[in-house]
């Protein structure tokens, strides 16, 4: 079997020293490359707990982390921002565009952040991006002349600038109408369909989730349920 794009064992998380408050409670995940899931559960389930984990933001209290093959554990902050630049994209329910930023010298950032500069090549890559999830015309707009939606698929390309094989996507459809959460959810379903990028989508929508390969659930620290259905 191919090395999973994320592998979890075991994982708790506590916080607090003198009261202790247990988040995570043993959870084990393992997302294959090319897959297309999303994350569950009610609010105070643990799902932004896990997700900072799982992005390198936070560590956990026992278990282990492995993220394309790389086992995580013995890796100080540098490696971890290493790894993490270089394996995960981020797509947040706000989208984090920086407001000075025109939408291409956005999606270029994650590239400058990772060579510590500016060149040519990146150049023609976020135009490439941009124009994948329609917004090639746009590439010197601004996020204030954007649209919500429009906005959301900024950051969907920024989150693939640096070609990660996994993106975790928190509520990226949270602050949308339901035509535009549909339109964003079919422009990371191409990137998953068409590239291979695998895709962890923390979502409140049902409706959403059913439309992904798989639904894991988060209750109470603990996956209660991960069941995989055919995607629409």
């Amino acid at each position: 079997m191919a090395e999973p794009v994320l592998l979890l064992q075991g994982v708790f998380k506590s916080f607090g020293d003198k009261v202790v408050t247990e988040v995570l409670k043993g959870v084990d995940l393992r997302i294959e490359r090319g897959e297309f899931a999303a994350l569950v559960g009610p609010s105070g389930s643990g799902k932004s707990t896990l997700l900072n984990i799982l992005g390198l933001l936070d560590r956990p209290t026992k278990g282990t982390l492995a993220i394309a093959g790389e086992e995580t554990t013995a890796l100080g902050d540098a490696g971890l921002t290493r790894l993490r630049g270089r394996t995960l994209g981020f797509v947040f329910q706000f989208h984090h565009l920086l407001p000075g930023l025109t939408a291409i010298e956005n999606v270029m950032m994650p590239m400058i952040a990772a060579e510590g500069r500016t060149a040519k090549a990146m150049v023609p890559r976020a135009h490439k991006l941009l124009a994948r999830v329609g917004l090639g015309e746009r590439a010197d707009a601004r996020p204030s002349e954007l649209s919500g939606g429009q906005q959301q698929r900024v950051a969907i390309a920024r989150a693939l600038a640096l070609e990660a094989p996994l993106v975790l996507a928190d509520e990226p459809t949270g602050n949308l109408d339901t035509k535009t959460a549909d339109q964003i959810f079919e422009v990371m379903r191409e990137f998953n369909r068409e590239l291979g990028v695998a895709f962890l989508i923390v979502t409140h929508d049902p409706r959403l989730a059913l439309r992904c390969d798989r639904t894991i659930e988060l209750v109470d620290g603990r996956v209660v349920s991960d069941q995989r259905h055919a995607a629409t």
